[in-house]
């Protein structure tokens, strides 16, 4: 079984990967692959210099994740030419670590974009969302960031809309204020049985 899992910036779908990890489910993090493709010596660092210019190459040799989300946010056809480049590497290297799973083990895709993305909607069997209110991202990513809300409300405003992720879930696990962490992975365990436990 391949899973998406997706939601929105803060939501806490980080934490619910780590629940399935732990249940023997194998991860496979877009995020994390688009940082080592943008680190040192990244895959994609080559073709970012050319497009953008060799300013976005930090002094470290990485990607400067500032000045191009500053990019990104002003002119909408720069972060179209920034996802030609990344998007198709993530995929690759993401079904490539999705080939090492042993037989049967259920692969979970973590695709902060799997709304807005009908290769990986097509990609996976079923979609699982974390959920939460919009006031409650906001909080948690200003907290753990230190960006400014404005920053933030940028960020989601690049987003699929709350709505349009709940329309594509074949499951929700809410993760609003008050619910802790033994409650959340309580609800991965729930989910857990119906879709993998009970079936095999």
């Amino acid at each position: 079984m391949r899973i998406g899992l997706t939601g929105g910036i803060g939501s806490g779908k980080s934490t619910v990967a780590a629940a399935l990890a732990r249940r023997g489910a194998l991860i496979v993090d877009t995020d994390l692959i688009a940082r080592q493709l943008t680190a040192p010596q990244g895959a994609a660092l080559p073709a970012i210099a050319e497009a953008f210019g060799s300013a976005m190459i930090g002094a470290d040799g990485a990607l400067d994740r500032a000045r191009m989300r500053t990019e990104v946010f002003a002119q909408p056809a720069a972060r179209q030419r920034l996802e030609s480049i990344l998007h198709p590497l993530i995929g690759q290297t993401a079904l490539a670590q999705a080939g090492i799973a042993n037989p049967g083990q259920p692969v979970v895709f973590d695709v902060p974009l799997l709304t807005e993305s009908v290769h990986w909607r097509q990609r996976v069997d079923r979609v699982l969302l974390v959920d939460c209110d919009e006031r409650l991202q906001l909080a948690r990513v200003m907290r753990r960031s230190g960006w400014t809300e404005a920053e933030v409300l940028r960020v989601m405003a690049q987003q699929a809309s709350r709505q349009a992720r709940r329309a594509i879930a074949d499951a929700v696990i809410v993760n609003e204020e008050g619910i802790d962490l033994a409650a959340l992975d309580a609800q991965v365990g729930v989910l857990w049985s119906r879709w993998w436990v009970d079936t095999h």
